[in-house]
């Protein structure tokens, strides 16, 4: 099992990209990677509430982690800290032991005194049979849909958020 760490910065603030992290028709739209669709089938957002989620490759030839073309994970909310932190602890809906066991994932928001926030995407125990630059290109897409999402008129949390921009890479 390893770790990575991804960070970027959205021109949004905290609490706009924060209520992307935890509304699950908003992670239908923004954390599915291309070539992909997505249905949340479970999504409850507070702490020790649960969620499910699958992703589906549009190539007919794809392989899944849990069936032909889908990768299905589930888990739960451990923490919560509102425009500041979500923690997720999931796991891939799988038979293959080299995929299997818990993985927790971390996204931290920061103010960067701008109007903007710097996001840091932190990946704890990722099976080793999970290619890390997959995990880590597939982390930096998720961050720059998360800035086009928040930044379009699609996602309109309250109208008091003005926050808008794109996502810019910063590799640790």
């Amino acid at each position: 099992m390893y770790t990575t760490r991804v960070s970027g910065r959205v021109d949004a603030p905290c609490a706009v990209v924060y209520r992307a992290l935890v509304s699950a028709e908003a992670i239908a739209r923004w954390r599915v990677p291309d070539g992909m669709t997505c249905e949340v089938h479970e999504f409850e957002a507070r702490e020790g509430g649960g969620f499910r989620v699958s992703l589906t490759c549009e190539a007919p030839d794809a392989v899944g982690k849990s069936a032909a073309r889908t990768d299905t994970y589930h888990g739960r909310f451990a923490r919560l800290v509102p425009d500041r932190e979500v923690v997720e602890v999931l796991e891939f809906e799988t038979d293959d032991p080299a995929l299997g066991g818990t993985m927790t994932l971390t996204r931290t928001l920061t103010d960067d005194g701008t109007g903007g926030t710097d996001v840091v995407v932190l990946h704890e125990g990722v099976p080793d049979a999970v290619p890390a630059a997959g995990i880590e290109t597939g982390t930096r897409a998720a961050l720059e849909k998360l800035a086009r999402f928040v930044e379009s008129d699609i996602f309109s949390p309250s109208p008091t958020d003005q926050g808008h921009g794109r996502a810019r890479d910063r590799r640790p």
